[in-house]
């Protein structure tokens, strides 16, 4: 007889301590994405997750069941919102040139 193996829903918002732990999270994601916003947008959600949604909300100046939308990967949210995201996280929007 084998024993039943028990398993949990992996969440990477428990993983999401610090503010570089955050940073590498959302840079890994966006050169994973392929011009995916709404992936960007759930990995945000992601770190939203882990820093608490009501209190990012508040400092975004969206209502908490927006952020939820915005930032639920279903559908990518505007510019302005992703901005106003990345500043409440505590985070910072960076250009460099593209490799290659």
């Amino acid at each position: 007889m084998m024993k039943k193996t028990k398993t949990t829903v992996y969440d990477v918002a428990e993983h999401l301590r610090t503010p570089e732990d955050m940073a590498a999270y959302l840079e890994a994601c966006m050169e994973e994405a392929g011009g995916n916003a709404a992936f960007i947008a759930k990995a945000l959600g992601d770190i939203a997750k882990a820093k608490g949604m009501t209190q990012v909300a508040r400092d975004a100046g969206l209502s908490r069941e927006s952020l939820y939308k915005a930032l639920s990967g279903e559908r990518s949210p505007g510019f302005d919102t992703v901005l106003r995201v990345i500043d409440a996280l505590g985070l910072q929007l960076h250009a460099v040139p593209a490799k290659g």
